[in-house]
Formats: C-alpha cells, sequence, structure tokens
C-alpha cells in the first residue's frame, strides 16, 4: 500500500452504527488527530438521525458498496462495525477494491476465513487490522508491564473474568442461536479474553470448555469457561458470563514471586457510553482511561486482597486512542497494523476448538500433528 503524504486527512467510513459504531468506533475515530469521520452506512433511519446528531456534516449512505464504489472519491479507510455475519463479505469487497479496512471483531466464524483475508490483504498490498481494543485496557496494561517487569515472577496460571449480570435477555443477533450470526459470549467477550491471553503468554496448545445457555428463552452460549495450556507452560483459565450474580477479579495473575489480582472493568467503555470523548475530562473527575485509586489491583504473596493483603500498584491509564493513532500512522507511513489477521486467526482458531470441545466434552490439540 502506498503511503499517505503528511497532513492530508484521511477519509473514514463507517459501517454499521449501532453499540460498536456509535459507542466505539466513530468517537475513537473523530478523536484522532488526521482522521475525519466522512460517512456513516446505515440504513435504519433512527441511526442515521443520530448519526447526524452525533456527527453534524457527516455524509450517511445506505449501502457500504457505496464507500468504493460510489459516484464520489473514496474513502481512505473502511470501518466494518456492522453485525458479525457480515465482517468477511465486507472486508473481502473493500480489500477487492484497493480500499484499507479495519474490522470489528470477531474479524471471521474460522481462523480459515481470517487467514484468506490476511491472504487477500497481502495479495492486494491493502492494509487491514481487526479492533481487538481490549489490548489498551488499562489493567491488561498495567498487568503486561509488571511480567516485563519480572515483579510476578514466572507467570504459571492466569485467571481471567469478563462477567455481567443480565438475567433478562436483550434480543438481537448477538444472542441468536443461528449458526450464520456469530453469536453468542464464545465470539464476543470470548474474543477478548482469548486475546489478551494468547498476547500475554504465546500461543496455546490444548483447549478445554465449558459453554453454557443459563437463561430462559436463550438460544446460545451465556456463560461460557475456556482453559487453555500455552506452548510457555502457563494455564490460562478465561470466564465470560452474562448470567453472574457476584462478579470475580478481572485478572488473577499467580507468578512464582507474587500474585496480582485487580477487579473492576476499565473506564473507558462506560466514559464513552456517558458522552465522553478522549482528549476532554470534561464532567468526570478522572483524566481519560485514568481510575481512583481504591480501584487499583495489588500485588502480594500468601495474603487475600480483600482482607487488605497486598501492596497496591497504580493502573497504567487506559489508552483505547492508542488503537486508531497506530491505525493512522501505518496508512501514512506503510507500517504494519496495531492488530494483525493473523494475529486474529490464532485467536479464532481457540475459539473453534473452545466450541468443539464443549460440544464433545473433549479437550483439543492445537499442536501440529500432535507435535
Amino acid at each position: 500500500m502506498n503511503a499517505i503524504a503528511p497532513g492530508t486527512p484521511l477519509r473514514v467510513g463507517l459501517v454499521g452504527y449501532g453499540l460498536a459504531g456509535s459507542v466505539f468506533h466513530a468517537p475513537l475515530v473523530t478523536a484522532t488527530p488526521g482522521l475525519v469521520l466522512d460517512t456513516v452506512v446505515t440504513s435504519d433511519p433512527g441511526r442515521q438521525a443520530q448519526a447526524r446528531e452525533a456527527h453534524p456534516g457527516v455524509r450517511i449512505a445506505a449501502d457500504a458498496t457505496e464507500l468504493w464504489e460510489g459516484p464520489g472519491p473514496r474513502v481512505d479507510l473502511v470501518v466494518i462495525a456492522s453485525p458479525n455475519k457480515t465482517h468477511v463479505p465486507l472486508a473481502t469487497a473493500a480489500l477487492t477494491a484497493g480500499v484499507p479496512v479495519v474490522v470489528d471483531k470477531p474479524l471471521a466464524a474460522t481462523a480459515a476465513e481470517a487467514d484468506a483475508l490476511a491472504d487477500l490483504s497481502e495479495r492486494t498490498g491493502t492494509f487491514l487490522s481487526v479492533f481487538q481494543n481490549r489490548r489498551w485496557d488499562n489493567d491488561f496494561l498495567t498487568l503486561r508491564r509488571l511480567i516485563a517487569d519480572g515483579e510476578l515472577g514466572e507467570i504459571q496460571r492466569f485467571e481471567s473474568r469478563f462477567e455481567r449480570w443480565r438475567p433478562q435477555l436483550k434480543g438481537g443477533w448477538r444472542e441468536s442461536g443461528a449458526p450464520e450470526e456469530i453469536g453468542g459470549l464464545l465470539y464476543d467477550l470470548g474474543s477478548h479474553v482469548v486475546d489478551q491471553a494468547l498476547v500475554l503468554f504465546g500461543p496455546a496448545v490444548r483447549v478445554y470448555a465449558e459453554a453454557d445457555v443459563r437463561r430462559p428463552g436463550a438460544e446460545t452460549d451465556d456463560d461460557t469457561f475456556i482453559a487453555l495450556t500455552h506452548a510457555s507452560g502457563v494455564r490460562s483459565h478465561l470466564y465470560v458470563s452474562a448470567t453472574t450474580a457476584q462478579l470475580g477479579p478481572r485478572f488473577r495473575a499467580l507468578g512464582s514471586r507474587a500474585g496480582y489480582v485487580k477487579y473492576g472493568l476499565d473506564p473507558q467503555e462506560a466514559a464513552l457510553r456517558d458522552g465522553l470523548r478522549p482528549g476532554s475530562s470534561a464532567g468526570s473527575d478522572q483524566p481519560w482511561g485514568e481510575e481512583p485509586e481504591h480501584l487499583w489491583g495489588r500485588i502480594g504473596s500468601g495474603e487475600s486482597p480483600l482482607t487488605g493483603g497486598g501492596t497496591p500498584v497504580p493502573t497504567l491509564a487506559g489508552d483505547y486512542p492508542a488503537y486508531y493513532a497506530a491505525v493512522a500512522a501505518a496508512l501514512r507511513e506503510g507500517g504494519p497494523a496495531p492488530v494483525g489477521a493473523r494475529e486474529a486467526a490464532r485467536c479464532l482458531a481457540v475459539l473453534e476448538a473452545a466450541r468443539i470441545s464443549s460440544r464433545d466434552g473433549v479437550s483439543v490439540d492445537l499442536r501440529p500433528d500432535g507435535a
């Protein structure tokens, strides 16, 4: 892909204006220097009105193909934040047309589809990245630093929980049991916790999972556990749930020297939902991505953090804006994507194995030829 000249505004076309598009992508794009939200693609009149109100002057299109086949100039970047089943066909069309693409997670339903998109990106020389924003969560950044600095020693076991208490169904494609919708928590929140574990501890060689449907009327998994054995020897226990009446720690990392326990979610999603934007702390007591001291995690050994054991560790500021800043830099300078499609394929291979494991009640070996 040819580098884009410095100072040239990059026009972004956003496909989809539901939760992902309106709460995450549109605000982060508009907050990134050098990126301009040019077009929002949605056929829903209500969402069209919302987009115009939130982003005055934005162009509205009813069909994504207008972004690369329309009568006007093509956009410089397409962001696909539409339902999961549309990710592969839309990304394929945009890449074939030579338009750089960001796709919300999950990139695809299978690792094979993700690798095919990576192949197409490489063949056409067109930028492709996956929006794995939880790599820029405050707790993840903090834990990654603690591990890199050796403060926990050799990590032996890692627990990660993305739990919610939502006993009533909300409806929509995310809760659909139709396979083509790629719904359920395994592919939704599971995409985050698996990606984080792979980034921290490297590839998984064995996967075991339990995926349950708990709520009356639910069609797909809403309470799922995934156990990974990494090639590094670390074991990750990952929980995603909509039926957790008492929430556990977000992270519990146990090392040979000490452990780190952190409760609570990164504050950036809540801030975005409340209409706050990066670069401004208006209406908030905390600068962007930061959390108050009483929410800091603790590091220690031999005691429970809930009874005062361990030492508080200042949580690094979360930084979702870093993702689109890296995208803009890659488009201008021809550098690598902040999250590549091959990385997404490795995550999807784990999710596929987890689905098989849960269905068949077995552990799934991911090592080639059982090596």
